[in-house]
């Protein structure tokens, strides 16, 4: 989502004031067990003065867990041409529960290299969990390359609850996918667990499978179709350890272009 007009310093704080009061109202959160829900895999670059709003659900479909669910809300402003700041609250489900507030986030990504046409950052979130969650801080290592019709992303994820008995957990999201028209991506993404740092790469959690990303354009007052809306739908298999609790999950994010 973009917006092309430079942003004053009353815009600025309008939209710090509503970026703050849509994470509260929702209160980012060590995510649900299942990797991947709710979540997004995070582009390696920022755009500068560039406002964005996404909101972000998951479902987990069969088995014991079917039913349980997540969304987010994230507010993100390009601070400079390196430098992301965002807000983002959580919603969360467990099966046949009650909806709950998990913790609120503030975010930042900040772009620091690019090398043979490889985009890396580096993310850093602090969360302050409710409902009986711990504050957690959280770090990716954000690798991307766009080239030609294709976007390919990686993200390497640490997180670490603020709790002394509570281990570093690493994970991973990934996708790619390719323009196959105007307004039409498609691709695969996953999520996965790779342990934590008394154990590595046990056989955990992952999921993988196919997504659509279609943007539909809006006119404005000049006749111009910059403005729209990025709907991005798919559906991820289970695989690894989760599959006795469940077959998957169905993912929706929703982008306004400002």
């Amino acid at each position: 989502m973009t917006n092309t007009h430079p942003i004053t310093p009353r815009a600025t704080r309008h939209l710090a004031a509503t970026a703050l009061a849509l994470a509260t109202t929702l209160a980012a959160a060590p995510a649900l067990a299942s990797p991947g829900t709710g979540e997004e895999v995070y582009a390696a670059t920022v755009d500068a003065h560039e406002v964005e709003i996404e909101a972000r659900y998951g479902q987990l479909t069969g088995g014991p867990d079917g039913g349980a669910d997540n969304a987010r809300l994230e507010v993100a402003y390009g601070v400079t041409g390196n430098l992301s700041l965002a807000a983002v609250g959580e919603l969360e489900r467990e099966a046949q529960g009650p909806r709950k507030a998990r913790a609120l986030g503030l975010e930042a990504v900040y772009h620091f290299a690019r090398l043979g046409g490889w985009d890396l950052a580096g993310y850093a979130e602090f969360e302050h969990g409710f409902s009986g969650s711990p504050d957690a801080v959280e770090t990716k290592l954000l690798v991307q390359r766009r080239t030609g019709l294709w976007d390919i992303r990686f993200n390497l994820i640490s997180e670490k609850p603020l709790r002394a008995t509570e281990p570093m957990a690493f994970s991973y999201a990934t996708s790619v996918d390719r323009a196959v028209a105007r307004n039409l991506r498609l691709g695969i993404t996953a999520f996965g667990d790779l342990g934590t740092v008394h154990t590595l790469l046990p056989r955990a959690e992952h999921y993988l499978g196919p997504v659509a990303k279609l943007r539909i354009p809006m006119k404005d007052d000049d006749g111009d179709d910059d403005k729209g809306v990025v709907i991005e739908a798919g559906y991820l298999f289970a695989a690894g350890a989760t599959t006795h609790q469940t077959t998957g999950q169905f993912r929706l994010n929703v982008e306004p272009e400002l």
